[in-house]
């Protein structure tokens, strides 16, 4: 069995930044909670003194959003993954970020592992694939992410043909024929460049192709 990997102090407080409680950090990162606990007890928060650990912990679930918004106990994310609870209810995006944060989904692309994040908004270019094509099936056997290399090279088409047009600002009406009228010193500058005759009726007109 492989060991597990060391965590270092910015992977966690990453962690704690995007997720609410101890056991949620742990799947953000991709671990066991018991792997987890030992590393983040290694590391004190500047401020208090306290343990990293001791300071994510939430054990009355504080800030931990649901799904749905009603006085009705509202069910946890694992209920959607494993069927129990129509998806068709929610968000698609928003569970998309809770598969993330609460470490269902590696945040990365699951065919080449790519990583990297826009400079701008730390945004990455990952899109949701569902295997099975029904876009309602949050299984976890069933979805994945993907850059949008691997997306169009094994999928499909990211962008529609208009889309494309758009991005790469494609001429329609571009004429082959193009006229400039002259004035005075454009036509003396031909003549004296041999490139007008002293005869040409008085056309103010030189075309190019």
């Amino acid at each position: 069995m492989p060991k597990a990997k060391p965590i270092s102090k910015e992977m966690v407080l990453r962690a704690m930044r995007n997720t609410k409680s101890n056991r949620a950090a742990s799947r953000f990162l991709n671990c066991s909670y018991v792997h987890y606990k030992k590393w983040a007890k290694l590391y004190n928060d500047e401020k208090t003194g306290k343990t990293l650990f001791e300071i994510h912990l939430n054990p009355s679930g504080k800030g931990i959003s649901k799904f749905l918004n009603n006085s009705k106990k509202d069910p946890a994310l694992l209920d959607i993954i494993e069927g129990r609870v129509n998806a068709a209810h929610f968000t698609p995006a928003k569970i998309k970020n809770r598969l993330i944060k609460e470490g269902y989904l590696k945040e990365e692309c699951s065919c080449c592992g790519y990583i990297e994040r826009r400079v701008l908004d730390y945004k990455m270019p990952l899109l949701m694939n569902f295997k099975d094509k029904n876009k309602k099936n949050y299984r976890q056997e069933n979805v994945e992410l993907l850059c949008y290399n691997c997306y169009f090279m094994t999928i499909g088409d990211i962008f529609s043909n208009k889309q494309i047009e758009g991005i790469e600002d494609h001429l329609t009406t571009y004429k082959s024929e193009v006229d400039w009228e002259l004035d005075d010193y454009q036509k003396q500058r031909l003549k004296e460049l041999g490139l007008q005759d002293d005869g040409d009726c008085g056309v103010d007109i030189i075309s190019r192709i």
